[in-house]
């Protein structure tokens, strides 16, 4: 009798000075939160609230609970330090 069918995700956050980057096997049917939970990351970032994360998989926000399919990268992403228009407009001198 075969396990369940397992898929393969890749959970990433771009924090410096190091970046977070934890490839897992996990059952299909899993969860962007249940794959942030089982990558490790949170237990490094305790202060952290799941909720309150921006999050998302192949740069496209999504919700805690989009089921992930194999290959998914997951990603956890860092609040704006300013706004891109301005920075844009403050670059171009207007």
């Amino acid at each position: 009798m075969a396990g369940p069918e397992r898929i393969r995700v890749t959970v990433v956050h771009a924090a410096p000075p190091v970046p977070f980057l934890r490839e897992l096997a996990v059952p299909a049917g899993t969860s962007l939160r249940q794959a942030i939970e089982r990558s490790g990351l949170l237990d490094q970032h305790p202060h952290w609230r799941i909720e309150a994360l921006a999050v998302g998989v192949w740069g496209r926000a999504r919700a805690l609970e989009q089921l992930l399919a194999d290959g998914d990268r997951v990603e956890i992403y860092r609040p704006l330090t300013c706004d891109p228009r301005q920075a844009r407009r403050d670059r171009a001198g207007d």
